[in-house]
């Protein structure tokens, strides 16, 4: 549906941020119980009703593709915020690494649906490294310019480094946000 100069009408901010609330309620529900949870688990976390749901994704492919966007988009404004707010640039990167394993656990919740065939989920990657590469490169960047971070890693062995991180199954004897730690405190600049 367009208007009278051809867009998209805008949405509702209070349509906004009801979708917003379900694709969050649906990332923890895929997380917790897998992307073939019932659409009425994800309807109950969200506080809105199952028809609520199937208005906005009418099929599982279409709710699995917007979790997806919805977290890259996320974790990409969470970087640009942690550049803004945090004292230093390695604090800002961080940060950022904190959102962004977030944002991995919620990816891995959802790898059996990422791994179909469905023509939905094969231009994600590219989206996500369209998103957050740029991200990624910004924040390490500023780390080198202030001398925080060696000069000697890019973004795509930073992501690939914290997501090898975070790969594996569940077990409580490993922590993955202290090795993570671990591997960000080997990325610091030696001292001069």
């Amino acid at each position: 549906m367009t208007d009278e100069t051809g867009r998209a009408p805008r949405r509702r901010a209070d349509a906004r941020r009801n979708e917003s609330a379900l694709l969050d309620a649906a990332a923890a529900v895929f997380v917790a119980s897998g992307v073939e949870a019932p659409v009425r688990d994800i309807a109950a976390k969200a506080g809105v009703g199952v028809g609520t749901v199937y208005r906005h994704f009418p099929t599982r492919a279409d709710l699995v593709v917007a979790v997806y966007r919805h977290q890259v988009e996320a974790c990409a404004v969470a970087g640009e915020e942690a550049l803004e707010r945090a004292d230093s640039p390695f604090e800002a990167l961080r940060r950022w690494i904190d959102v962004f394993v977030d944002f991995l656990v919620t990816k891995h919740g959802l790898a059996g649906a990422l791994q179909s065939d469905d023509p939905q989920f094969q231009v994600l990657h590219a989206y996500f490294l369209d998103r957050l590469l740029p991200v990624g490169t910004r924040l390490l960047e500023a780390g080198v310019a202030a001398g925080e971070v060696r000069d000697d890693v890019t973004a795509i062995e930073l992501m690939r480094g914290v997501g090898g991180l975070c790969i594996g199954p569940a077990d409580d004897r490993y922590d993955v946000r202290h090795t993570v730690g671990v591997f960000l405190d080997g990325m610091r600049a030696p001292a001069r």
